[in-house]
């Protein structure tokens, strides 16, 4: 399958496309991309651009593909409208210059309003725009998803606080998709390289917010993205003499493990409330708060029912989870490799706080601004 480009080039395309459109440059049907981490250049389809209100405005539009069969945002229709404003600093350093507006359908942080917006999107814009800003003035920049706050019912944003539409992630410029083969074979070599230096330990991560938690908590620890292939993964680590395994995730993803579900796609498999409940029932937690918590639609739901009920309950509740998740890590790997390998959980919450680990993940991973169970 032909591989496309991530959701931050596309964007980046529009924009450039919308900019110069307001600068009076002829309209083009691709735009050429610089990636400032890797300095490619990638060829990216714009479909149209047009001068709004009297030359003030421009919208440009182009529909994202990322290659990806399984990918929520594949022909997503992406429009940004540029303006110039006036810029009374006269900023030397480019600093801030262009203003990036959630428009429909984008997602913003539900507690700050800000827009829901990738490192690696920011620079990107500015790197392709800044040289484009006339100088003494800064540049709006509005994205609008039309079918974003649609399409973000069928993603996890609502539990990490993101509301109104979908976020803006990515950090490379290539998508990936965390279930395909080539999401395994990147995790491997990136396994490798990491093993020739040290193979004392290794933290794993499924998706974004849990690369941005690790990478910030965990600095001198190596970590790797293994997507939805964690079970494979943690039998390959295994199987190359790595000591000490720790499993970083959301706790409405990480529950699967619990489960003894270890390729962690929802394509694949959910069954995530029946997990919680069977799990809540052999911790004996009490039966009326179990039976509010089989009509929770997610488990995010689910926790904040508990924790309602009684905080208490709620937190030893996910540190039993956490701690399943650790047993059924070890006997998965049991069945393919006999190894030492120690396996640890940690689990955060849709704040992105780490709230609970098991009780090999208490000695593993030491570092963490909230309360040690």
């Amino acid at each position: 399958m032909k591989k496309g480009f991530s959701l931050p080039l596309w964007i980046a395309a529009s924009a450039k496309s919308a900019v110069k459109v307001l600068l009076g440059y002829p309209f083009d049907d691709f735009e050429l991309i610089k990636d400032p981490n890797s300095n490619q250049i990638f060829h990216v389809k714009v479909y149209s651009a047009a001068i709004l209100t009297k030359g003030s405005k421009s919208l440009a539009m182009t529909f994202a593909d990322s290659g990806l069969a399984l990918d929520l945002t594949r022909n997503l229709e992406i429009w940004t409208i540029a303006e110039f404003e006036k810029d009374p600093s006269n900023r030397l350093d480019n600093k801030n210059l262009i203003n990036i507006i959630p428009g429909e359908g984008v997602g913003i942080n539900s507690d700050t309003k800000k827009i829901c917006i990738s490192d690696f999107a920011q620079t990107l814009l500015n790197s392709n725009l800044l040289d484009l800003i006339p100088n003494g003035y800064g540049l709006n920049l509005k994205i609008i998803f039309p079918k974003g706050k649609f399409l973000s019912q069928r993603t996890s944003n609502n539990a990490f606080g993101i509301v109104e539409g979908l976020s803006i992630i990515g950090t490379t410029a290539d998508a990936h998709s965390s279930a395909s083969q080539e999401q395994i074979s990147n995790a491997k070599e990136e396994l490798d390289l990491l093993i020739s230096k040290s193979n004392e330990k290794i933290i794993f991560v499924i998706g974004e917010n849990g690369l941005d938690i690790a990478r910030k908590e965990c600095i001198s620890t190596p970590i790797v993205k293994v997507g939805n292939w964690i079970g494979p993964l943690i039998v390959y680590a295994a199987a190359k003499n790595v000591q000490q395994i720790v499993l970083l995730g959301y706790h409405g993803k990480l529950i699967k493990l619990a489960g003894g579900i270890f390729h962690t796609h929802n394509h694949l498999a959910d069954a995530r409330i029946e997990i919680l409940i069977y799990l809540a029932f052999r911790a004996k937690i009490p039966n009326s708060l179990i039976e509010r918590m089989t009509f929770a639609n997610t488990v995010e739901d689910a926790l904040l029912i508990a924790e309602e009920f009684n905080p208490e309950v709620a937190n030893f509740l996910w540190f039993q989870i956490a701690n399943a998740v650790e047993q059924q890590a070890e006997k998965y790997l049991n069945k393919y490799f006999d190894s030492q390998l120690l396996i640890g959980a940690v689990l955060f919450d849709r704040k992105r706080k780490i709230r609970w680990k098991g009780n090999n993940g208490k000695s593993m991973f030491k570092k963490s601004h909230t309360f040690d169970q």
